[in-house]
């Protein structure tokens, strides 16, 4: 047996080397330099040992490979350029980056093209760079592992795949069964990747290699052909069905009438979706249809080019940072109070059995822990309960669980009316209606339920924390553990620090958010917090727009085109007017003469109080919800405001740069307060908890990226036109004076920053 530092190579008796991946003090595979200079090696070995017939590639570990290494792009695919850099070095860069990803590509093509059959056998995820390696084997076998996913997942953090899956994938399955799977980044079953044609046959674990192997001496017992005219003489199973003669594309090239389909239909598609803020969308369509159109040297050579052209991209930059490397970083604990001993839950009370508390329900009873869900009424504690139970449903329907597991997880539940049953609680979260007066009362009697060392958390969205723990008897084991609906769904979970929280109390809530496998933000007190806070600015400034008479499709539309998920009014009415109305006058009350009106107040008073238009769940707000077919826009819209622009004196850039600044300026505003003090929280919290438009990386990245200067100067400009909501506070001026980014002079992680 021959060692390398990532791999084992050994040779059987019929001449055929198995080569284990198993990187050293690592839980995963990743493709990284010394993988890569590994492999290189491996490769020649196989080429040159003519005692070597064929290869089996597998890994050691428990799944196959989760992909590059992301963090060793760190500074270039991550951060942010500082924008003095001279234009020698960045070419310099550039041209790196070119050459590092298309030796890479080489490295797979020299793989598919050494005149040995390799086998890959798939023991365990393959993502991204680990599948596009067994893209460039001969064969691939998986393991029927349930949990095992097969997929090129890069598009979902702003890349395209960099090593062949832009071109060994569309030649393997067609373009137009392939496009789908890049473009979203789908990861597959390996059933559903067998079906796909993805892989070639699924099998136990156990019999995994064997298979791989029995593969491979079936085709050394076959005649060897020689390949092309003066090509060497090979096994059949040896060559890629993109190198052997007379291959055609699956589905027709680009330039068939089959092909031309495809691509018209999808770009027009893809524009519907991304509305062209997405650059790796973009950037992948052009990968598949000029590289389908060459030979694959030359196909590869185009990828390695839009791969390199994509890392430069700031909007690319900007989310991987933010949806890959930031995102690990928290889901690891990184805002962790350091010193504090590991806390688990075991048993879990929550008050109230509405749509929060029946979520939390679940994705705790999820992770294994006790759940005791208490209401005022049996029927709806029951309800809440059932909530489990229709979820389980779905997840049956679909092979998701086993009825073993569902019963088990359904058990974990007990609903009830008797705070008695909460004793021993090492947590207890609130999820009442938002009352200071009902949830005072709810904590002083479930409180002294806790176990000792036990916490007590609100689910509040906006009440501030401080004020609610004054009814508690231990202020400093009181703290705000915000979900999100639907709580089954939404990753994010905002912890909120009150102002006698200790550090304690915040290190046991994190501990429980990665209990239940969620991704935490840590923000301090404050009206709305944090993300209430600024997504109110959003479904606020699209009222404002109505009530200017910008036409209500036009606001939507140019809602969807920010990027953001979901268009203001519509979004509004899914909240619910009278909450929102409700939240208002709670506001107006607790501020008095510091309320500062919004152009929305009137509108939304209008709506609510006299028109009873209160939302979705009414059947009607700013659209009507017929019962018998689609959502439209309310008619009545156009009387209620009682004038109207013309769209064409609109300027559309303006409309966007209205609903992503007015969000960003909170952002920063809350930076500024120390609402939040971290920049990653800053921006996961906006992309996973109201959906922030993904590509910019989030609020903090968007400043960053149109620059402090004239990010400040276009508010100002706003500012005169719509008024002070859109004046920029003290730290952006600051900062514009100085040059400054958030990720420069704020980085978690100085030497990781490229501000």
């Amino acid at each position: 047996m021959t060692t390398y530092e990532n791999f084992k190579f050994d040779v059987d008796a019929d001449g055929i080397a198995l080569v284990t991946w198993d990187m050293p003090n690592r839980s995963m595979n990743v493709l990284s330099q010394g993988s890569m200079g590994d492999m290189a090696a491996i490769i020649e070995k196989i080429v040159s040992d003519d005692t070597i017939k064929g290869a089996v590639l597998t890994s050691g570990k428990d799944a196959f490979c989760a992909g590059a290494d992301l963090s060793m792009m760190g500074g270039q695919a991550g951060g942010q350029s500082s924008g003095k850099e001279d234009e020698g070095s960045k070419e310099d860069r550039v041209k790196a980056m070119y050459e590092g990803n298309l030796k890479f590509n080489m490295l797979l093509r020299r793989l598919e093209t050494c005149g040995k059959p390799v086998a890959a056998a798939i023991n365990g995820t393959a993502l991204g760079g680990g599948l596009e390696v067994t893209l460039a084997c001969h064969y691939r076998v998986a393991s029927d592992n349930p949990k095992t996913q097969i997929g090129l997942p890069e598009a979902k953090v702003g890349l395209l795949p960099g090593g062949g899956g832009t071109q060994r994938l569309p030649r393997l399955i067609g373009a137009q069964a392939a496009l789908p799977l890049i473009l979203q980044g789908t990861s597959l079953s390996p059933e559903k990747a067998l079906k796909a044609g993805i892989i070639h046959k699924v099998v136990p674990a156990g019999e995994l290699v064997a298979a791989a192997k029995a593969w491979l001496k079936e085709g050394l017992s076959q005649e060897k052909i020689k390949l092309g005219k003066k090509g060497p003489e090979v096994y059949p199973i040896a060559v890629q069905p993109w190198d052997a003669q007379g291959y055609k594309v699956p589905g027709g090239d680009p330039n068939s009438k089959g092909g031309t389909q495809v691509f018209t239909i999808g770009n027009a598609t893809l524009h519907k979706q991304t509305h062209g803020n997405f650059p790796a969308q973009q950037f992948i369509m052009s990968c598949v249809y000029e590289g389908l159109q060459v030979p694959i040297e030359a196909g590869l050579r185009i990828e390695a080019r839009y791969f390199t052209k994509l890392l430069m991209d700031p909007r690319s930059k900007a989310m991987i940072r933010s949806l890959f490397l930031s995102m690990q970083e928290l889901a690891k604990g990184a805002r962790r109070p350091l010193g504090v001993p590991a806390f688990t839950v075991k048993k879990l009370g929550i008050l109230g059995a509405g749509m929060m508390g029946a979520g939390i329900a679940y994705v705790s009873a999820q992770a294994g822990i006790e759940v005791v869900l208490l209401d005022t009424d049996r029927a709806n504690a029951e309800k809440g309960r059932a909530y489990s139970e229709k979820l389980l449903k779905k997840a049956l329907e679909r092979g998701k669980t086993t009825e073993e597991k569902a019963a088990k997880l359904l058990g974990l539940i007990t609903p009830t009316t008797n705070y008695d049953d909460l004793k021993g609680a090492d947590l207890v979260i609130e999820a009442v209606f938002e009352s200071r007066d009902i949830k005072a009362e709810v904590t002083r009697q479930a409180e002294p339920m806790l176990a000792d060392g036990g916490i007590y958390g609100s689910n509040t969205s906006t009440l501030p924390i401080t004020g609610l723990a004054e009814a508690s008897a231990k202020p400093d084991n009181f703290i705000g553990i915000h979900f999100f609906s639907p709580v089954d769904k939404m990753q994010l979970v905002e912890i909120i620090m009150g102002q006698k929280t200790s550090d304690e109390t915040l290190a046991k809530a994190m501990d429980y958010v990665k209990q239940i496998r969620k991704t935490p933000i840590v923000v301090n007190d404050s009206r709305g917090f944090y993300t209430s806070r600024c997504f109110g600015t959003y479904v606020g400034e699209g009222i404002a727009m109505l009530s200017e008479g910008v036409p209500p499709a036009m606001i939507e539309n140019v809602g969807r085109m920010t990027g953001m998920p979901m268009a203001p009014l519509a979004l509004n009415d899914e909240v619910a007017l009278d909450l929102a109305w409700k939240v208002r006058q709670q506001t107006k009350k607790d501020l008095g003469d510091k309320y500062v009106a919004s152009p929305a107040d009137g509108l939304i008073e209008k709506m609510v109080m006299e028109l009873g238009r209160v939302g979705k769940k009414a059947g009607k707000g700013f659209y009507d919800y017929p019962s018998d077919g689609k959502k439209k826009l309310w008619p009545g819209l156009a009387d209620l405001v009682g004038k109207a622009q013309d769209p064409d004196d609109l300027d559309v850039q303006e409309l966007k740069n209205r609903f992503l600044y007015i969000q960003a300026l909170e952002a920063a505003r809350c930076f500024e307060e120390g609402v939040v003090t971290d920049v990653r929280d800053a921006d996961i919290g906006a992309i996973l908890g109201w959906g922030f438009a993904p590509w910019s990386g989030g609020p903090l990245s968007l400043i960053d990226m149109v620059g402090t200067r004239t990010f400040v100067e276009t508010c100002d400009t706003l500012a005169q036109k719509y008024g002070p909501r859109f004046s920029p506070n003290k730290l952006l001026r600051d900062m514009a004076s100085k040059g400054d980014t958030f990720y420069g002079r704020f980085a978690p992680n100085k030497e990781k920053a490229a501000a």
